[in-house]
């Protein structure tokens, strides 16, 4: 148990670390393989319930569908009714929101999350993840769930990084299964590329405000 704690802390530091530094951090194994097979169980789940919907575009008052610029499904989790594996998830993300207080002084109150599917070739056009009218997510925050993705499945999240010059500087993150990448919500535009299979993952933000979100 000691160390578990130990390499959960290392982690928890790498994402500190890295997010104080460059804006954005990427942390393999941030799941293990078990819970992952969980995770995927609960979604698979979810699917069978049909509670699954359509991903828009805009804060919840003023949500527009466009498959063209997002193609994504996504379910939201209410954690009072949350299934023990993504209770597990939603109690070590809280663990990583005290530690970045601690050490990053963000002043983050709650997260959101919901899990998320792109069907084979759907994308994410580029945008940020802080909108206009609602600027309170801080963090952005995804979780992947893909066994045995490699290169040529596609369906990378690319970052566009921005230079003192006015220049960006692309990184593109393969979505492999356990891997947490995290990075600004207000600062660094990126997009989702598509995929030739099924893409899974856990999505979601840290707010410096209490959630108030009415899932979907």
């Amino acid at each position: 148990m000691v160390e578990e704690e130990e390499k959960l802390l290392q982690k928890f530091e790498q994402i500190a670390d890295r997010l104080s530094d460059k804006g954005y951090a990427i942390v393999d194994n941030f799941l293990e393989a078990d819970e992952v097979r969980n995770l995927l169980d609960v979604l698979q789940h979810h699917q069978e319930q049909g509670t699954f919907k359509k991903a828009g575009i805009g804060p919840a008052e003023n949500v527009t569908v466009n498959k063209q610029v997002r193609g994504d499904f996504i379910r939201w989790i209410e954690p009072s009714e949350a299934l023990p594996p993504t209770r597990i998830f939603l109690d070590r993300m809280h663990e990583v929101m005290r530690y970045i207080n601690r050490t990053c002084f963000l002043g983050l109150k709650d997260f959101e999350f919901h899990f998320t599917v792109y069907p084979p070739g759907t994308v994410y056009q580029r945008h940020l993840d802080q909108f206009r009218t609602d600027d309170h997510r801080r963090l952005s925050f995804i979780c992947y769930l893909n066994d045995d993705w490699k290169p040529e499945n596609g369906g990378n999240l690319r970052l566009y990084l921005p230079n003192d010059d006015g220049s960006e500087e692309e990184v593109d993150i393969l979505p492999i299964a356990g891997r947490l990448a995290c990075f600004r919500a207000d600062m660094i535009p990126h997009e989702v590329l598509a995929a030739n299979r099924h893409r899974y993952s856990l999505t979601g933000w840290m707010l410096d405000q209490l959630n108030e979100l009415t899932f979907l």
